[in-house]
């Protein structure tokens, strides 16, 4: 279990806490709610995994979403996709089940938009609130409390919510109506796409013309081809290192949440679309679960 690296934490609030999925983001995003000093009870899947959790945060664990969502405030979630949004809220052991009038589920997950909007209109509905809230950052921006969070709900649901998700984030910004967070990480995904493949094709290059790579990155790294991708994942490609960050499979499926919108919306995507079918080419060589930095293996022996 990866340790969360200490922060200076946001003033405490007198609430109950709740997070529903402890994977490579969930487990530090709840572990920093815990060590601030929030009274936090969390579910998962495998319930092996969330007493591992408890016990080394002192926290509670619960069978369903709908036990741990019954005493919070605020419950969090970061599951895999549509599906298990679905699942978490409105399921039949989902946390809409038993979630107390004005509590507010935040939700982590990277989906669709319209997953997004479905399930708020239902919150609504109960007399419940719904903030769509996907992060960005990485596990390591979640093991050190800095994540990146794009924000779309009722505003008045975020402001009370954005002090505790302070706890883990950098950067908390409400961007609108629901559906505008998922909207907002679906650009960041595209950005990610194409500057990706812009560093995987320089580093290439670089290597071929016989230049000292690392040399290099350090000089333009301060210049105007900077950017997060080079300083942080432009060393480890060049030594061949694919296991950081967020996962090849992953990133496919946030793209086809951007395909399915763009067909909705009329957007072109050449460039996205070409990375794509360049990350569809890793995962048939093998790396599914390689970091998405591995765009750099289709241009060179690895």
């Amino acid at each position: 279990m990866p340790a969360i690296q200490a922060k200076e934490y946001p003033k405490n609030l007198p609430l109950s806490v709740s997070f529903l999925g402890l994977g490579a983001m969930g487990l530090p995003m709840a572990g920093h709610l815990a060590a601030a000093g929030y009274s936090v009870t969390v579910y998962n899947r495998n319930p092996a995994k969330a007493e591992q959790w408890a016990n080394e945060f002192k926290g509670k664990v619960a069978t369903t979403p709908a036990e741990a969502a019954k005493e919070a405030d605020i419950i969090f979630c970061c599951v895999g996709n549509d599906d298990a949004l679905r699942e978490m809220t409105t399921g039949s052991q989902g946390a809409y089940q038993s979630m107390k009038a004005g509590a507010i589920f935040v939700d982590h997950t990277t989906t669709s938009a319209e997953v997004a909007k479905e399930v708020y209109q239902i919150a609504r509905e109960k007399g419940i609130h719904f903030i769509d809230a996907p992060v960005s950052g990485g596990q390591a921006g979640a093991i050190n409390g800095v994540l990146t969070v794009m924000c779309g709900g009722d505003e008045e649901a975020f402001n009370k919510a954005k002090p505790v998700m302070d706890v883990f984030s950098r950067s908390v910004i409400y961007l609108g109506k629901s559906g505008s967070g998922q909207l907002a990480k679906m650009v960041n995904q595209i950005c990610i796409a194409g500057l990706v493949q812009g560093l995987s094709e320089a580093l290439a290059f670089g290597e071929r013309t016989g230049l000292d790579m690392e040399k290099v990155l350090a000089v333009i790294s301060k210049g105007a081809a900077q950017s997060w991708q080079m300083e942080n994942r432009g060393k480890t490609m060049l030594e061949n290192k694919f296991d950081f960050g967020f996962a090849v499979d992953w990133m496919r499926k946030d793209l086809g949440l951007v395909f399915d919108e763009a067909a909705r919306n009329g957007a072109e995507l050449p460039v996205t679309r070409l990375v794509d079918s360049f990350y569809a080419e890793v995962q048939a060589n093998g790396g599914n679960r390689w970091d998405t930095s591995s765009l750099i293996t289709r241009l060179k022996k690895v």
